[in-house]
């Protein structure tokens, strides 16, 4: 039982990062699709950000918790995040570092060290303008605007808290992100506002949605901000087209 559990685990954490595809990845981005650019931001305030997690993997419920260290001033940004599960403690690990830039979060490094799995590095070489992987030979020119998979939501409500008027349903938002080994073209489509309970009450968050292209097999991410807590992650669930999903739910903010 301990095996079978243990697999469902790294399932788990393979999922919980922001876009990690439990299946297929889509693939990577076309030069011509990278988009490259400057919109207003304004960074939410520096905080600590406690999460519970729910999922199902294979059929198997899981359920776990969360931080996030949101960091932000004199020109830097940091994101650190622990997601932890029950018997087995820490299941990924993964930190975003960089400064702020004419397009908002410019990441340098993107870390992520997974649950029984080496720890993998994505570096943003500002000077030579390329972002290059640990793991394989994959290169890709840095343009401006591209972000990681830890940076991204973070990218979002920056952009978002900067011109709240533009982030209406119906309006998509397209960014060029790195993973552990590979960069693809995320597009973001604004759904609509909905209730959304967290661990200190209900609030209205605007609700945000990654789709896979109709011809890839990959994760659906949806993600909502709450234009009442400087748009602060409020929830973010990631669907697989088995049924699979995990759901991270915030419990509490406190701004540092």
């Amino acid at each position: 039982m301990q095996t079978i559990y243990t697999r469902r685990l790294l399932a788990l954490s393979a999922a919980i990062l922001l876009g990690s595809a439990a299946h297929a990845a889509e693939a990577p981005a076309a030069a011509g699709e990278h988009p490259s650019v400057k919109r207003p931001h304004s960074l939410p305030p520096s905080a600590d950000l406690s999460y519970t997690i729910k999922a199902k993997q294979h059929g198997l419920s899981l359920g776990g918790t969360a931080t996030v260290q949101w960091r932000a001033g004199d020109g830097k940004y940091s994101v650190a995040t622990e997601s932890r599960a029950a018997l087995f403690g820490k299941i990924l690990e993964n930190r975003s570092e960089g400064e702020i830039d004419e397009f908002g979060l410019a990441p340098t490094t993107f870390y992520e060290k997974r649950f029984r799995k080496d720890p993998s590095t994505t570096t943003f070489q500002r000077d030579a303008r390329t972002i290059s992987f640990s793991e394989g030979d994959e290169t890709y020119p840095i343009k401006g605007g591209e972000q990681d998979r830890t940076s991204i939501q973070w990218q979002l409500a920056a952009q978002a808290r900067a011109t709240p008027d533009k982030f209406k349903p119906g309006s998509e938002w397209k960014y060029f992100v790195a993973g552990r080994r590979d960069a693809e073209l995320w597009s973001f489509k604004v759904m609509k506002n909905e209730a959304v309970q967290i661990g200190t009450g209900e609030v209205n968050a605007v609700h945000l949605v990654k789709a896979p292209p109709p011809d890839a097999q990959g994760q659906q991410v949806d993600l909502w901000l709450a234009p009442a807590m400087d748009w602060y992650p409020v929830r973010v669930r990631f669907n697989d087209n088995d049924g699979d999903f995990v759901d991270q739910t915030l419990e509490k903010a406190v701004k540092k």
